[in-house]
């Protein structure tokens, strides 16, 4: 695990911090963990869709990818839905084709619908344990963390989707650190799951990392510093809305 970890240590600026882990281990709080954490895994499917759609593929197979991913966001955001009806729908049936003349095309749409796919899994898993533990979903509002970032994405391509890219990657990274750090102070069946899930949010940092690298016209360094600035800041400061990417609590 260390070694699978050293990578994020070295790319996150800061630990997330022991008050925040003390808040997120309290068995009060162990509702608002999971349902904000099942909304994490339908909000990084649905950025890489975006991503795939505004930038990949053509039109046909951008509905197909608002398809896929459909059934989640209506029982996230409508209550549709149930373990039963969305089992198995984590996997994408038709194909997604890439835009002519788009050189990072392929390899756009080859690691991001693998996150998806990753992503969507996750979600059915967490819903899963909710309903094991007896945890009723309800829908939470969006906390601070990836807007406070999104807010600086520049307006002009492609530093626009490097930049997208790079929050991409400290959003996985985070996510990454935290199931790592919190996994010993929860019970067995959340422990084994938080620790399961530290291969594929590595993998999904580094993917982002590399698309940006690759993507980019030129250097990437100055903007990693910045969003590494702008994130540590973001888990560091006073938050008083308690969520799964929220701040040291206030």
């Amino acid at each position: 695990m260390q070694q699978l970890l050293a990578p994020i240590y070295q790319f996150l600026k800061c630990e997330t911090p022991d008050s925040w882990i003390e808040m997120a281990s309290n068995s009060d709080n162990l509702s608002v963990i999971l349902r904000d954490h099942l909304l994490c895994e339908l909000k990084a499917a649905q950025s890489a869709m975006f991503l795939i759609r505004k930038y990949a593929v053509d039109k046909e197979s951008a509905s197909r990818l608002t398809e896929w991913v459909k059934p989640y966001e209506e029982f996230a955001y409508k209550r549709i839905g149930d373990l039963t009806s969305l089992k198995g729908k984590s996997n994408i049936t038709k194909q997604v084709t890439v835009r002519d003349n788009c050189p990072y095309g392929q390899d756009l749409v080859d690691k991001m619908v693998l996150l998806i796919k990753e992503e969507l899994h996750h979600f059915y898993q967490v819903m899963e344990l909710m309903d094991k533990k007896n945890v009723p979903y309800e829908l939470l509002e969006a906390g601070r963390y990836a807007k406070g970032m999104m807010k600086y994405v520049k307006t002009f391509e492609p530093d626009a989707l490097v930049d997208k890219l790079i929050i991409g990657a400290f959003i996985e990274a985070r996510s990454c650190e935290r199931f790592a750090k919190l996994a010993p102070h929860l019970d067995a069946d959340l422990e084994k799951f938080y620790i399961s899930l530290l291969r594929s949010e590595a993998r999904h940092y580094q993917d982002y990392l590399s698309l940006a690298e690759s993507i980019s016209k030129k250097d990437i360094s100055e903007r990693v510093a910045h969003f590494a600035k702008v994130e540590a800041e973001l888990i560091l400061s006073p938050d008083k809305d308690f969520k799964f990417h929220s701040g040291t609590p206030a």
